[in-house]
């Protein structure tokens, strides 16, 4: 099941297109090519030859229609035509076989890095088997279930195109000779030959093994690719540049089986019972597929199967369920740093017999001094740094650290080897001899950590060029949208101007200036409505009875809301609707195309509606009202 998930997933539009590329000229040469016939079964070509004699000259052939491979072969008719069709067969999948060797780096990331983790898990859980046997494991998932299925069925995978009308008819000779191909391609990939029944085509055995070690050359190289944290050059910082949460097109079915899958293998994918991982597991309990699927509409329930519902795709956005904490274990790393620099400058000074025993030895005057001139030593080099090449300066506290007399530096590094041995980070019963054995390693690997901290500012910056491009966005966007509100408010103000004029010039005393204004009310027939594509059905009723039916849209005094009344016959319906602009644009904003209204008896285009509003209420044509 996880196998077909993953190559379900990874057969989706650049998966499919990665598939395309190499294959789509192969399989269109074999499916143009009339004459081609890729038939190495004897039983059938001598059938055929028969077929075409007596259809040729009109008589019987006098030879049996039932016959054995042997007795198929005796015929030298028969043994030319397989022959060549061996031949062909040969020279076809040597094509297909050439493609597919130079595709490797359009196989999708996923599924080679599938690969790859189906490859170490083999070596681990069995570390006798010959890398042979597991490269057939690899040829299976890559090969015969990710290529193989495009060959043979070509139109079902986009390799092809197809007709005017969406569809693609291969006759059966076409099919027989992309199935043919992909055997031996499948063949190849497995290293298996053929024999018995099919000894006649022992023949090909040689050029499946040696396509065989190509396959697997393809294979080792199809499972060397980078971790996905290098692959997509991700880090902890990467969601802070994000400026649209990623999403993924998933079937309830799936989230169910992934749910399963999830629970039934938690602590291999998170050994460590600490893990976000458990605590979401426990929040969401035993996987439901009814829960998931919910409670379907008597309508629904009786057109739809629950497999049919659970094969619904959904659309989800990841988003972090959890608040960001306080970091204790990174205060407890960060400690155990700060711990390793002041026991390498006491030690450099105060050599002894373990950490233990010169954390309790009082240093010399000598040390001391010895020590001080090493503070010293340092600070003037870290200055010239600074001043020459701007670097990073250090932590206030660190530097003040650093800087404490010998003896004090030892009572701070007890303190603290104090409380890291509370967190189990080291121990007092070896004399912490761990963190002397850190600090070594710390100094070999000295060039590898100065490589390790180019990359990590490469990446820092990386991010910071990523945040500044972020916020630069939302700050367009927060522009924009105070012009556009500040575009509405001036609109509305010098509308209700004019008509405050327009009262006092047809003799309205000044005290009626600060009435509000009259709502304007607009009327459509339904049938107008539908073909201005706002009405898209009412309920009960078919197109051509609409013109029983008619609405009004009226402004009201609050702006942006609107009451939408319906007649139907002319008789006044009781319920009114109101339409709030906001509204609309958060569900447009939402992607909502349709919207209920009247107790859902009727459905009504969102963004149609918003274009009507906008027209009769905020446009230039806002006077007047009428039947529409």
């Amino acid at each position: 099941m996880v196998i077909q998930m993953v190559v379900a997933f990874n057969r989706r539009d650049r998966g499919l297109s990665s598939l395309r590329d190499p294959l789509n000229p192969l399989v269109t040469t074999i499916i143009n090519d009339k004459n081609l016939s890729l038939n190495t079964n004897p039983i059938e070509v001598y059938k055929q030859w028969v077929n075409q004699l007596e259809t040729k000259t009109g008589q019987a052939s006098g030879m049996p229609y039932d016959v054995t491979v042997e007795m198929a072969l005796e015929h030298e008719e028969v043994r030319s035509a397989v022959e060549v069709a061996i031949r062909n067969l040969k020279n076809n999948a040597k094509a297909f076989m050439n493609a597919i060797l130079l595709s490797t780096d359009k196989i999708p990331y996923g599924m080679r890095y599938i690969a790859k983790v189906l490859k170490e898990s083999l070596h681990e859980k069995f570390p006798d088997a010959p890398e042979k046997e597991i490269l057939k494991i690899i040829g299976n998932l890559l090969y015969y279930r990710f290529i193989n299925s495009a060959i043979v069925a070509p139109d079902q995978f986009d390799i092809i195109d197809l007709d005017r009308g969406g569809t693609s008819f291969l006759n059966n000779d076409q099919r027989r000779n992309l199935a043919s191909v992909a055997k031996i391609l499948q063949f190849a990939a497995s290293n298996k030959g053929f024999g018995g029944d099919s000894a006649h085509l022992s023949c090909l055995n040689p050029f499946i093994k040696e396509c065989h070690e190509k396959f697997k050359k393809f294979f080792r190289e199809a499972c060397d690719v980078d971790e996905p944290e290098q692959h997509f050059n991700l880090d902890q910082w990467s969601e802070l540049t994000m400026i649209t949460k990623p999403s993924i097109y998933i079937s309830l079915q799936e989230i169910h089986d992934t749910h399963q899958l999830l629970l039934q293998h938690q602590d291999v994918i998170a050994p460590d019972h600490d893990d976000l991982l458990h605590e979401l597991l426990a929040d969401l309990g035993e996987p439901d597929l009814d829960l998931l699927i919910g409670q379907p509409g008597q309508e629904s329930s009786e057109t739809l199967t629950k497999g049919q519902l659970a094969s619904t795709e959904v659309s989800l956005n990841l988003n972090n369920k959890f608040e960001v904490p306080e970091d204790d274990e990174a205060d407890t790393k960060v400690l155990y740093f700060r711990v390793k620099h002041m026991i390498a400058d006491v030690i450099r000074s105060q050599p002894g017999e373990n950490l233990a025993r010169v954390l309790d030895t009082v240093a010399t005057e000598t040390q001391e001094e010895e020590h001080m001139l090493l503070i010293k030593r340092r600070e003037e080099t870290e200055g010239k740094q600074v001043k020459s090449r701007h670097k990073i300066t250090r932590q206030q506290s660190m530097l003040q650290e650093s800087r404490f007399p010998i003896d004090r530096k030892k009572e701070k590094i007890a303190t603290n080897l104090a409380v890291l041995e509370e967190a189990v980070i080291v121990s007092s019963a070896n004399g912490y001899q761990s963190v002397i054995n850190d600090i070594a390693q710390d100094i070999r690997n000295q060039r590898r950590y100065r490589q390790r901290r180019k990359q990590e500012m490469i990446r820092i910056r990386n991010t910071l060029l990523s945040l500044d491009s972020k916020s630069k966005y939302y700050e367009e966007q927060i522009e924009y949208y105070n012009k556009y509100v500040k575009a509405c408010l001036d609109n509305l103000r010098t509308r209700e101007a004019r008509k405050g004029n327009r009262r006092s010039f047809f003799g309205g005393g000044s005290s009626k200036e600060n009435l509000p204004p009259k709502p304007i009310t607009t009327k459509y027939t339904a049938p107008r409505l539908h073909e201005k594509g706002v009405l898209l059905e009412i309920d009960g009723e078919p197109a051509n009875k609409f013109k029983n039916v008619q609405f009004g849209i009226s402004s009201t005094e609050e702006p942006g809301v609107f009451l939408v009344t319906a007649k139907f016959l002319g008789v006044d319906i009781q319920e009114k609707v109101e339409v709030v602009f906001q509204d609309l644009l958060q569900l447009q904003y939402e992607g909502v195309a349709v919207m209920n209204m009247f107790n859902r008896r009727a459905k009504v285009n969102v963004n149609l509606l918003i274009f009507l509003l906008n027209h009769k209420f905020y446009g230039k044509s806002i006077e007047g009202g009428g039947n529409k």
